[in-house]
């Protein structure tokens, strides 16, 4: 054999491979590609800001905490004057592959979404004009937005770009499940492969698929059997006003899905196995017997990728013009 035709042996098995792989329903996670590391690290401080808060105490990270795969591991999360939120918190890790944020899908992208919680008194209790009054008042960030964006100016719009251009870097890319996907078949376990068949053949592709392994659809929580719930949340009825999307949701991403507990949208379910056990039950009214439960879970837990590392910001200090935080609300 010439050492030409070893080549081309070569060349056409690696094209075979990569063929193979691009016919499966779930896509690989690449990293993240910076382009302006000066706004990336605005977005950062902003995004672990507290003064953003009418307390002084809450951040975007306390309910998307990046040490526990962007959530902040609670049923429903704390708000502003330890208010109970509606809802689970969702993961910010690859938030930027979803077709619109939160659960009901209420805001189009994550500039959007950035500005919802700042403003909500339920979550962080303040409002975009005390926000810009706050971050203006400090000369540390005067100084960084002129360099960002070529102006003094501070505003909601500028915060909240700036926010989503961070959170937009917080991918997890070489997951077991992406390596295995770019021909590595060692990657995963022999139990976690046959998970990921019972995966496509039990039809749970039908709405996790793509690079996040879902987050691109609206699908009701409860579609052969209704999922009992103690939650108001009423889904994207909450936006469209329509009937028929009363409890439709945002299918979640199952990208780190092991670390982003406790599960669903009411948060009721803390481990995998329960998860799994329901869904297929409820959104695909089929019965699983705990050996495929089993595998299931071990698929599942090889979505699990690099988590991003993250040097905490040094924040400017606040002075005698910055508003002054109120931690609690009396009467």
């Amino acid at each position: 054999m010439t050492k030409l035709t070893s080549i081309a042996l070569i060349i056409a098995s690696m094209f075979s491979i990569s063929t193979s792989y691009a016919s499966e329903p779930i896509e690989v996670i690449k990293p993240a590609v910076i382009t302006n590391p000066e706004k990336v690290e605005l977005g950062k401080m902003l995004f672990f800001e507290p003064r953003l808060s009418m307390s002084g105490y809450i951040s975007c990270n306390s309910c998307h905490n990046l040490s526990l795969g962007g959530v902040d591991a609670l049923p429903t999360s704390v708000g502003h004057n330890w208010q109970e939120g509606p809802i689970n918190s969702p993961t910010v890790l690859n938030a930027d592959y979803m077709l619109a944020q939160f659960w009901d899908g209420r805001a189009a992208d994550l500039k959007e979404q950035a500005g919802g919680p700042i403003n909500n008194p339920k979550e962080m209790g303040y409002t975009h004009e005390l926000a810009v009054d706050t971050i203006r008042s400090m000369p540390a960030y005067i100084a960084r937005f002129n360099g960002v964006y070529g102006s003094n100016e501070i505003n909601i719009d500028r915060i909240t770009d700036a926010i989503a251009v961070f959170e937009k870097t917080l991918v997890t890319p070489n997951s077991p499940f992406d390596k295995y996907l770019e021909g590595d078949q060692k990657a995963i376990s022999a139990d976690a492969l046959a998970g990921y068949q019972l995966f496509k053949n039990k039809g749970c592709v039908s709405c996790h698929n793509g690079s996040a392994v879902g987050g691109t659809m609206y699908m009701k929580m409860g579609l052969v059997k209704p999922f009992h719930t103690n939650n108001p949340a009423e889904g994207r009825k909450g936006v469209t006003g329509k009937e028929a999307d009363k409890f439709v949701f945002k299918v979640p991403t199952l990208r780190n899905i092991e670390l982003t507990y406790p599960y669903f949208h009411d948060g009721s379910v803390w481990g995998l196995e329960e998860a799994v056990n329901t869904m297929a039950d409820i959104q695909l009214g089929q019965k699983m017997n705990p050996e495929e439960i089993s595998q299931m879970v071990e698929f599942l837990k090889t979505l699990t990728g690099d988590q991003p590392q993250i040097v905490l910001p040094a924040l400017p200090p606040s002075n005698n013009n910055t508003p002054r935080p109120v931690p609690f609300t009396k009467g």
